[in-house]
């Protein structure tokens, strides 16, 4: 969607919604802002900001002695340094979900992994943009060496899977890839795996 305003109109059955018009008010390489012009469910009219982003990816590497990846890192919106699983959004040459998926774990921890097993994908600030995350367990790893993100300052350590779990449950670990992922990690180790898409 370029600068310029593009008219639409979009009514549905099951929209309560109808969208007269749409503008990017800001974008930069990581995101774009588009500012709707609407009639909201109630009959009035009025504007709807949405955050556009590309898909993410969130990535439980699961060692041979049942530790998770734990990276470190300063999160400039929170101004905190916050503890995650290695979680980014997806790029121009990622092919799929899993091709980011694969990518990011080499960046933020210098490891591969032979298996994958996807486990579903959350919303993320569903209410103002586009994120999907989509989760995903890596096991079987082997050590290749970190492509580091300029951008970025991490640092990884290893946790037990209910270290990690814990950290969930108290509230030490808060972003919302990771603490789906981790849970979900957690049942499916435990043989739920009800939770785990077929």
């Amino acid at each position: 969607m370029g600068a310029s305003e593009i008219r639409r109109v979009f009514v549905s059955a099951d929209n309560p919604w109808q969208t007269l018009s749409s503008r990017e008010v800001y974008k930069n390489k990581w995101l774009s802002v588009r500012e709707d012009q609407v009639i909201r469910p109630d009959g009035q009219e009025g504007i709807y900001g949405v955050v556009e982003l590309p898909y993410s990816v969130g990535i439980v590497a699961l060692d041979a002695e049942g530790r998770i990846a734990l990276v470190e890192q300063w999160r400039y919106t929170q101004s905190r340094v916050s503890v995650e699983i290695p979680v980014g959004s997806s790029q121009a040459g990622d092919a799929d979900p899993l091709d980011a998926a694969r990518r990011e774990l080499l960046e933020e921890t210098g490891f591969v992994a032979a298996d994958w097993l996807a486990l579903g994908s959350i919303d993320n600030g569903i209410g103002a943009t586009t994120d999907v995350a989509h989760q995903f367990l890596a096991r079987n790893l082997s050590y290749q060496g970190a492509v580091n993100d300029p951008e970025e300052s991490i640092a990884v350590r290893w946790a037990p899977v209910e270290e990690a779990a814990d950290a969930v449950r108290t509230g030490k670990i808060t972003e919302s890839s990771s603490v789906v992922a981790i849970l979900k990690t957690t049942e499916y180790l435990a043989g739920n795996d009800r939770w785990v898409p077929k």
